[in-house]
Formats: C-alpha cells, sequence, structure tokens
C-alpha cells in the first residue's frame, strides 16, 4: 500500500497552526530549527505512522521546496522515506536526491502550458495591495509564494485572483498567511501518478488540508482530509463533490485521526490479501 500525505497543517503543524497550547500533552517536535521547534506532529500519529512505515510505501507530498523539505528533522532522521515529492509536485526525491529527468519535464510542460512567471507575478501584485503583502519568494524556480496579512485581505480577493489565474494556466491557493500561485503542470498528482507508473502501482491513500492537495486526494483510491483548511471551507460552503470523509477533530490532533483511517485501510487490504503483509 502507499500513503500519500501532505505535510503541513495535515500531518505537521506550526506553533500558530496547531490549535492547541504548546506545552499540551502528546506533541511531539517534527521540525527544530536552531534550537527551537517550528512544528510539531501528534505522538499518537507518529506512532502509527512509525508502526506502519516497515509496512508500506510512505510518501510526504508537499508544496515546501526541497529545502524546506530537508530541514524536517522527523523525515531526516525518524521516519526516512524512499520517495518525497516536493515543490507542490515540481520536484520527485528519490533516497534524498531529485530526480533531474523528471524536474526537466515538468519544467517542459510548464512553458507549454502557463504564462510566464513573471507576467503572473505582475497580476498578483495588481490585485493585492502593497501593504498586504509581507514577503515574497519564487519557490525552485516553479511557483510564487507570498505570506500576506491575513486579516487585511477582503474575502473575494483570493476568489477573484484564483479565477483570472486559472485562465493563465496558473492556480492560486491561500493557506494559513501563505498565497501560492501555482502553474498547472506543477501538481502533486502528477507527481505521484508518475510514482506509481515507474516504480510501484499499489493501492493508494491520500491525507491533505488545501485545495493544492484536491487532485492528489482525487487520484488516491482512498482520502482523508482534517476538518480544517481550504478543503473543509469549500465542503462547508457546498461547493464541489466530496467523496471522502473530514476528521472530527482540527488541529494537531487531527493527525490522529488520518493515521487511524490509514491503519484501517492498511489492514483491511491485508485481510483481503491485497499487496504484500
Amino acid at each position: 500500500m502507499i500513503y500519500a500525505s501532505d505535510l503541513d497543517r495535515t500531518l505537521i503543524y506550526s506553533r500558530n497552526a496547531i490549535g492547541v497550547p504548546e506545552d499540551s500533552p502528546g506533541l511531539v517536535p517534527a521540525e527544530i530549527i536552531n534550537g527551537t521547534t517550528v512544528s510539531y506532529i501528534s505522538k499518537r500519529a507518529l506512532s502509527q505512522l512509525v508502526n506502519l512505515a516497515d509496512h508500506i510505501v510512505f510518501m510526504p507530498v508537499t508544496t515546501r521546496t526541497v529545502e524546506q523539505y530537508q530541514r524536517i528533522n522527523l523525515f531526516q532522521e525518524t521516519v526516512i522515506p524512499d520517495y518525497a515529492i516536493t515543490s507542490n509536485g515540481g520536484n520527485i526525491l528519490v533516497k534524498g536526491r531529485v530526480d533531474q529527468e523528471w524536474r526537466t519535464s515538468v519544467g517542459e510542460r510548464v512553458m507549454q502550458q502557463s504564462a510566464e512567471a513573471e507576467g503572473i507575478r505582475a497580476r498578483v501584485r495588481s490585485v493585492l495591495r502593497e501593504e498586504w503583502i509581507l514577503s515574497e519568494r519564487y519557490c525552485d524556480g516553479l511557483f510564487f509564494t507570498f505570506v500576506v496579512q491575513r486579516d487585511l485581505l477582503p474575502p473575494d480577493v483570493v476568489s477573484r485572483l484564483a479565477d483570472d489565474l486559472s485562465t493563465l494556466g496558473w492556480k492560486a491557493s491561500l493557506q494559513g498567511r501563505k498565497l501560492y500561485a501555482v502553474p498547472e503542470a506543477v501538481n502533486k498528482s502528477a507527481a505521484i501518478e508518475h510514482i506509481r507508473r515507474t516504480v510501484r502501482n499499489d493501492p493508494m491513500v491520500a491525507s491533505g488540508d488545501s485545495l493544492l492537495d484536491k487532485c492528489l486526494l482525487d487520484a488516491a483510491d482512498y482520502a482523508i482530509a482534517p476538518c480544517h483548511g481550504e478543503l473543509f471551507a469549500e465542503h462547508q460552503q457546498g461547493l464541489g463533490k466530496v467523496t471522502y470523509p473530514f476528521t472530527t477533530c482540527s488541529g494537531v490532533f487531527a493527525g490522529d485521526e488520518i493515521m487511524q483511517y490509514v491503519s484501517a485501510i492498511y489492514n483491511n487490504l491485508r485481510v483481503m490479501g491485497v499487496g504484500p503483509s
């Protein structure tokens, strides 16, 4: 079985996203920078992930850049995946090394299918006021991240921007304080489907919380999402058809329910004799 999961606000949570005090019992540091813990995972969720890791193919699937992914101690020291998808699908890491053939193919598709990056940057800047933007980054030569003052953004700005960018072959997604502008060809499902075609095509479970995760969840045989983030907000508004469950708990302990779901699917498949035990 393959378990492909988004990381931030799905399995690991920043100090601002955990939803409980940092000294709450049951939290384990996932990412430590210069001696300071910057993200956590539920202790129970981690235990379940460790127990499953020897029996399944676990693949982190994140919008983080290669550098940002590699600083997550949890996946460099405790659970070390053979494959990881970073840069929202723009890069595939195989035993920690970038698959250059995949990166080249993604770059070619971006050039063929999407407007040039500088024009997109200008579009975003024309919609967002300067005082709304705290920082801007062009990530791994593929997509933009704008850190914004969330409380200043009018509710309809992001949806209007998303509609505008979609005509140019780009997507917009607001996750916490980060606004992403991403070419359509840079997506998580394309990367995971490439691995399933070329490496291992076992039944797949997926989890994620944002609109950038939707294609990943739709590509999976089984999927689950936490009851926070863009996907849950869309569900609450009755937008789109949802074929997967949401957790009952939000914040870091949603990870417990996600891993319970993954473990249950694995056990059911094993009973049915599907895949290696």
